[in-house]
């Protein structure tokens, strides 16, 4: 499966979707995970959701850059680019935090060897529901 990641530092999941410099791409699966790419952006949003100038177009060459993955993993997406993520088939997930990519690989990867959560059985194409244990929240809370 693979998964993306918004970073600036290719290290951590510490940006927004548009505001990313960088989407770290992995493949991802029971036995651990791989970069395949790290996809570069020139153009970039303020990280304080102050938004392009208008017919400034940075989401669509993201989605474009995120085909065929599973998982996107952002501190922050607006409505519309989620709209547009979700309608190719990725599933985003918003982290309360930055966090460390290899964290949240392990994350995955745990799921993966389990029993995943109905809405990663969907991304993987199966069933659906809730990010919170991706995010490292407990359903019990």
């Amino acid at each position: 499966m693979k998964v993306a990641f918004a970073t600036q530092d290719l290290h951590t999941v510490d940006a927004h979707f548009a505001g990313a410099r960088h989407f770290a791409i992995y493949d991802v699966d029971a036995d651990g995970h791989r970069l395949i790419e790290a996809v570069g952006f020139d153009e970039a949003s303020n990280q304080d959701g102050t938004h392009a100038e208008a017919g400034d177009d940075r989401i669509t060459p993201r989605v474009e850059a995120l085909d065929g993955c599973a998982l996107l993993f952002v501190l922050a997406i607006g409505g519309p680019a989620a709209a547009k993520v979700v309608n190719h088939q990725i599933h985003p997930v918003k982290l309360p935090a930055p966090e460390p990519i290899p964290q949240v690989l392990e994350r995955v990867r745990t799921m993966l060897n389990g029993s995943p959560p109905p809405w990663l059985r969907k991304a993987l194409g199966r069933h659906a529901a809730s990010p919170r244990e991706l995010r490292g929240e407990s359903d019990d809370a």
